[in-house]
């Protein structure tokens, strides 16, 4: 399995601004500890040892509190100077790594799916990208990941109320040389402009996991986060 995660940790957590104050999201404050501690100690947990930080906005913050190294995770740190969409940021992080293929993790969630089993579900299945998918009931915030028998991507579908479905809990898999041959700005969309546009050619697959999975984007979800952490 490889051991090199990339973290997406610019975001600017807009809808959270009153409780940030200027703060990156991922420094949200839980308990005590900043959001992005929860996320490096699950890495560590299922054994990750490079981490790359892709971070952007106020990234200073977040490289004064964690520096090189948190506990047994080596950190370095890929810098936006300008917004480069999720997309972006990752091309702009993998200069950074040296493995074939690599974890990336959204920085405002945390989706205790085990790397291991996506790892070998991404190799048996000669994957370029493999997402987890977390099954979720009654819900309206999320569209969902449609996938065959054989788990391939087949459709992405829009956000409305469901009574079930399989959300992307924004933790992958990808090979490093997935961008190669794509028609992409500098600035570009994971979820939009590569997995949406190009799932009908190229091997994208995705599994669901029935693990903890919490979303600090909406300020409900930072509440609950406080709540279920604690």
């Amino acid at each position: 399995m490889t051991k090199t995660a990339i973290v997406l940790a610019g975001g600017l957590g807009t809808r959270l601004r009153r409780i940030l104050g200027d703060l990156p999201k991922p420094m949200a404050d839980i308990n005590g500890r900043p959001f992005l501690q929860y996320l490096l100690e699950y890495l560590i947990a299922q054994g990750i040892e490079n981490c790359v930080l892709s971070v952007g906005y106020r990234y200073n913050v977040i490289i004064d509190y964690f520096g090189e190294r948190y506990k047994d995770l080596k950190l370095s740190y890929s810098i936006e100077d300008e917004p480069l969409g999720t997309g972006g940021a990752i091309k702009k992080a993998m200069t950074n790594v040296d493995a074939q293929d690599i974890f990336v993790l959204n920085g405002d969630t945390l989706f205790l799916a085990d790397l291991a089993s996506l790892y070998d579900f991404y190799r048996s299945n000669d994957c370029e990208f493999a997402i987890a998918l977390k099954p979720m009931r009654d819900f309206d915030r999320y569209g969902v990941v449609v996938v065959d028998q054989n788990h391939r991507i087949v459709g992405f579908e829009e956000k409305k109320h469901r009574e079930s479905g399989l959300i992307n809990g924004g933790v992958y898999v990808i090979k490093t040389g997935v961008f190669g041959g794509l028609d992409l700005p500098a600035s570009f969309s994971l979820e939009k402009d590569v997995l949406e546009q190009y799932f009908k050619t190229r091997r994208f697959y995705a599994f669901g996991f029935d693990s903890y999975f919490i979303d600090i984007g909406v300020v409900q979800d930072y509440e609950k986060a406080k709540l279920e952490l604690a």
